[in-house]
């Protein structure tokens, strides 16, 4: 340091000193920088409390050394101002690290969306809130977020949001940063779209599985239209979550999180005991009941797009999603 640091007042101040500066103004005369001095374990400890152009003066500096010295008197640990600084940024820390934690953890790992997750968030988040911390957010913040989403699709500035909130909640829980002093109202959906086949659609549908040759497929076509189940719970699905005995579908890993059980109506126990009985006389000696050609968990099924054009259902229409 050039410059050399003198006692403001050693009577009036004692441990007070300040130093000028070379370049910084301050109401046209040179600034000046406070520092603070106290023995702590028989040590010389100095430490820098501010700029007189930040609002610091000599009273303040003599305070925030009287603070140290009775904590120092008390027996607990002396933290300086620049500790305490970094202190805090570790329980408020940046909308970007938050996201980090949360989609390397367990929880963020296992998500169903995450890779949609982390398009949306380098998409419309980072570059808005990123690198900002949690406390300084504001109303503004959010409301920059939705001008500059708009003309998008009010589900997606919904979602975006939703994912917003989502970061901060963990964010809390795990004392990364501190709870807003607002709330982010997400606007509502109104674009969603109820999928359903009329009663001749779906009587076209059925024509077309009873006929079409891989009637595996066709099972599970059928599965999704009776039990409602998802496209990801009939792929995962598994032999020994049948129970026939007291006819129940035992889902695994659903979209909810909890593993539940779904009741088994006749028709579905029949054309699932088919598909067990189809698999086996192909020697398809398989974990899942829909097993892909080498046996392992099946990813997709482009025959189901086939069988939606030959029964002439709407473009429109997501088969797996709409049954």
């Amino acid at each position: 340091m050039a410059a050399t640091r003198h006692a403001v007042n050693s009577r009036r101040w004692p441990g007070v000193y300040a130093y000028t500066s070379d370049k910084k103004k301050v109401r046209g005369k040179p600034d000046l920088c406070y520092y603070i001095n106290y023995r702590l374990d028989g040590k010389l400890k100095w430490e820098k409390v501010g700029w007189k152009s930040e609002g610091y003066i000599p009273q303040v500096a003599a305070e925030i050394r009287a603070d140290r010295l009775r904590t120092a008197r008390h027996g607990n640990r002396v933290k300086t101002d620049k500790e305490i600084r970094r202190e805090k940024r570790k329980h408020d820390r940046t909308v970007n690290e938050i996201k980090e934690k949360y989609f390397n953890s367990e929880r963020g790992r296992k998500l169903k969306g995450r890779r949609t997750d982390l398009n949306r968030y380098d998409l419309h988040l980072k570059a808005s809130v990123g690198c900002k911390r949690v406390s300084k957010l504001s109303q503004f913040d959010i409301e920059r977020i939705r001008v500059s989403m708009k003309g998008h699709a009010p589900a997606t500035l919904s979602n975006t949001l939703e994912l917003l909130r989502r970061l901060i909640n963990y964010g809390v829980k795990h004392s990364l940063c501190p709870s807003l002093p607002f709330s982010i109202d997400l606007p509502k959906k109104n674009n969603e779209v109820t999928e359903y086949l009329t009663p001749e659609e779906a009587a076209r549908f059925l024509d077309v599985l009873e006929s079409w040759p891989n009637q595996d497929i066709s099972r599970m076509l059928k599965l999704a239209m009776f039990t409602g189940m998802r496209r990801g719970e009939i792929f995962n699905l598994q032999v020994n979550d049948l129970d026939f005995h007291q006819e129940l579908i035992y889902l695994r890993d659903p979209k909810g999180g909890k593993d539940v059980s779904i009741p088994m109506s006749s028709l579905v126990r029949s054309f699932l005991k088919e598909q067990l009985a189809w698999c086996k006389e192909r020697h398809l000696d398989s974990l899942y009941v829909f097993p892909a050609h080498h046996g392992g968990r099946r990813s997709d099924s482009s025959a189901v797009n086939r069988i939606k054009k030959k029964a002439n259902l709407p473009k429109s229409f997501r088969i797996f999603h709409g049954l």
